[in-house]
């Protein structure tokens, strides 16, 4: 392995270190258990719906992830029992709203209150937003809402799988830095993993800096 002299000490060149290193010691013995979901983190969202005689609801979603891009889709899963579910069948579109740490107490509410017997908008304080092209309310404090048309649906078990093209992005302009980039790390975003809510870590890398050159000096 390559290291470099730094300060009298040997430091690893971690750009030339073999990427199944385990020169720490650490044991690849693994546990091995019957088949199970374990794909965290995961990101946890709010969904917004509004039912056909008007009624909206809000509902929170971890099994949910980007499918396409060209044309923008995402998926959602629910669980049919689920009191929006019904309205997202009905209407075929809904709202995706990205958390963050201000939203973790709504996320978690919205979770685990049901929409049948609560008003989770009222509960939580939060602005319901009129969108372009759907009549399901956006999230006003979310950093990202996204206004989505559901174009296909498959029942795979315990959930169904709703598959939506993204007609519209609302960024919230708190988060537009002088460049008129949007920054998601500033709105200080979190992941969902085995029951816990998590704020993000800090920054490792890149896309592609693992094959980057370095600039010459």
């Amino acid at each position: 392995m390559n290291n470099k002299r730094v300060s009298g000490k040997v430091k690893p060149d971690l750009r030339k270190t073999p990427y199944n290193s385990s020169e720490n010691n650490e044991s690849l013995e693994r546990e091995v258990w019957k088949g199970g979901n374990m794909l965290y983190p995961v990101p946890v969202v709010l969904i917004g719906v509004r039912g056909k005689n008007g009624e909206k609801n809000l509902f929170t979603v971890a099994w949910t992830g980007t499918i396409c891009t060209n044309p923008p889709m995402v998926s959602i899963s629910v669980r049919p029992e689920r009191y929006s579910y019904q309205m997202l069948v009905d209407t075929g579109e809904f709202s995706l709203n990205l958390s963050n740490a201000s939203l973790a107490r709504a996320v978690d509410y919205c979770g685990v209150k049901s929409g049948r017997d609560t008003d989770k908008w009222k509960a939580t304080s939060l602005t319901p937003v009129d969108g372009e092209l759907i009549a399901a309310p956006l999230v006003g404090e979310s950093p990202i809402s996204m206004e989505c048309k559901i174009v296909e649906k498959k029942v795979l078990g315990s959930h169904t799988i709703f598959m939506a093209e993204v007609l519209r992005v609302h960024a919230a302009k708190r988060y537009m830095d002088y460049k008129n980039s949007f920054r998601l790390d500033k709105s200080n975003p979190i992941v969902y993993s085995h029951g816990e809510y998590y704020t993000l870590g800090k920054k490792v890398g890149s896309f592609g800096y693992s094959v980057k050159r370095k600039k010459k000096q």
